[in-house]
């Protein structure tokens, strides 16, 4: 294959990666779209969900107090290592959630908001309940505790408690325990029935999130996936797009004795994760004013009249740290996607995370990555280089062919093959290294866009953010710097059409790489870099092969 194949096919490769990205974004319903089609779909009155397949016939329905606005009530702030928790006296709510170690992006300081009242960006919350006659949800007030609740040194963990005001007889408290070191929160319900009847309740967990894309890439516009997600160990990990929701379209498990429900955005994660073996409901609906609620609903055990009865399970509320998701429920980790290169971006991910245990520092990690690829792939592409420098030796020779047999294209590539032939060279292996290079670029292309750990990670100096592109752009022009040279040590084109386009490359891939993530341009100006050195010392070794066989 001779270089204007090659840089045809590089194009190609290029554009078709584009064009899929570009494919995938415009068939998005647009934000407005979505608002407009939600709010004629159901009324924002945030109604308690209903139990379909375990509720007893005839159970009414709660429709929720009218109470004051979430917004509007009270609220009690707990704080731990990693989180600061805002509670709204309505429902118990969970409205604001920060994550103290990671900051938000352009906010120079501000912890990153994942739970959101509105006033940040997005209106987002955990919200739960009880449904049954007379018993609190997500629209109850409670009560709320003096003061902010803070996590002591020497202290585990801290419990915020929550008292619903008595129905008929029935004591209901929300209890929230937060643990240090810890995403995890745990939400109970105790329920004391001092009624003159025996209560089966049933209980619903839900997070309730506007259709507003989260945190966007930059590069080639992008957009990661936000929404639902649904994981069973039947029907496996399930995305449910917002505008299948509201079409009535989503498709997920309905009952289950296992799993969890998410909502998933870039980086990071809410999720539901019931206890394995309870038999549970999933449910995802869309409320109007371009809400949306995705939950679970389990039943309670029956509670006879001067008994007690409880009811809990986990929310894990922060980063898609993928070391930590698989160990803390089934699946979890699936929530980080690779999109269709996952086979690869995957095992990648876990040999940065070895190397980056061994450095301390991620674009470390990058760069002996690349150089374990390239000593991976070394023989290819010893035997590729091979062929390009004797290609390069021909390069007279195969000027005079074009000389003599330029009006007799056939003669000329039967006379070409056969000098390759004796020569030994094949044409084809120039292109090898390229073909094994753009799936694990692509895949770490993903691995860097959605790995949590890439995000604000330095590497030095002027490179504080290797999910992010170069600032200064120093890198791409480096890499632009090393395209050159690799160009200058291929064989030259004998046609001048041909030459000229290789030299414009460079220009062009510098353009694109500007707003790459830095990450990704490191690792290809170390790649760049680690092939120019293989590529003259072989190329050294050929030219003084030749001069050496053949006297001047």
């Amino acid at each position: 294959m001779d270089q204007r194949r090659l840089i045809l096919f590089l194009i190609f490769s290029f554009s078709l990666v584009m064009l899929w990205d570009g494919w995938i974004k415009q068939n998005q319903p647009p934000v407005a779209q979505q608002q407009a089609a939600a709010g004629s779909a159901a009324p924002a009155d945030g109604a308690v969900p209903t139990p379909t397949l375990s509720a007893t016939p005839g159970q009414p329905v709660v429709p929720g107090e009218q109470a004051a606005q979430a917004a509007a009530a009270p609220r009690a702030v707990v704080e731990t290592d990693l989180l600061r928790a805002e509670v709204s006296a309505q429902g118990g709510d969970i409205v604001r959630l920060e994550l103290k170690q990671h900051k938000a992006s352009g906010e120079a300081g501000g912890n990153f908001v994942l739970l959101d009242d509105g006033t940040t960006r997005h209106q987002y919350a955990a919200q739960s309940g009880l449904i049954g006659e007379g018993l609190p949800t997500h629209k109850t007030l409670f009560q709320l505790p003096a003061g902010e609740l803070r996590l002591k040194d020497g202290e585990n963990g801290v419990e915020l408690r929550l008292q619903a005001p008595e129905q008929n007889g029935v004591q209901v408290t929300k209890v929230m325990r937060f643990a240090r070191g810890s995403y995890l929160i745990d939400v109970s319900y105790e329920i004391r029935n001092g009624s003159g009847q025996a209560l089966a309740p049933h209980a619903y967990f839900q997070l309730t999130r506007d259709g507003n894309p989260a945190e966007q890439v930059e590069a080639f516009g992008v957009t990661t996936f936000t929404g639902p997600a649904f994981y069973t160990d039947a029907n496996k990990f399930q995305k449910v797009q917002f505008a299948d929701i509201t079409d009535g379209d989503a498709k997920f498990p309905k009952t289950a004795a296992d799993g969890w429900v998410a909502m998933v955005q870039h980086y990071f994660v809410g999720a539901w994760l019931p206890k394995a073996g309870e038999q549970r409901e999933y449910f995802a609906r869309a409320l109007g004013n371009n809400l949306f609620s995705a939950g679970v609903i389990l039943p309670v055990a029956s509670i006879a009249t001067g008994a007690e009865g409880a009811v809990s399970t986990r929310l894990y509320a922060g980063p898609q740290e993928q070391d930590k998701l698989e160990g803390i429920a089934p699946g979890l980790d699936l929530v980080v996607d690779y999109g269709w290169l996952t086979v690869i971006a995957a095992p990648l991910f876990w040999v940065l995370s070895w190397f980056h245990n061994l450095t301390g520092n991620w674009g470390w990690a990058i760069i002996l990555v690349t150089v374990a690829i390239k000593a991976i792939f070394f023989p290819l592409s010893a035997a590729s280089y091979k062929s390009m420098a004797k290609m390069r030796v021909l390069g007279p020779r195969l000027q005079r062919m074009k000389e003599m047999y330029g009006n007799d294209k056939a003669k000329m590539q039967q006379e070409m093959m056969n000098l390759y032939r004796t020569e030994k060279i094949n044409p084809l292996g120039g292109c090898l290294p390229i073909l094994v290079q753009i799936p694990v670029f692509i895949a770490l292309y993903w691995v860097l866009l959605g790995s949590v750990e890439m995000r604000h990670a330095p590497w030095l100096g002027w490179i504080q953010d290797l999910s992010a592109k170069d600032p200064y752009f120093i890198l791409p022009i480096i890499m632009g710097v090393s395209m050159l040279v690799q160009m200058k040590l291929n064989p030259t084109p004998p046609d001048p059409i041909q030459a000229k386009v290789m030299m414009a490359m460079p220009i062009i891939f510098t353009f694109m790489f500007l707003w790459f993530p830095s990450g990704l341009v490191l690792y290809w100006v170390v790649n760049n870099c680690l092939s120019i050195a293989q590529q003259w010392q072989i190329t050294r070794m050929i030219e003084s092969g030749k001069s050496a066989g053949k006297p001047a």
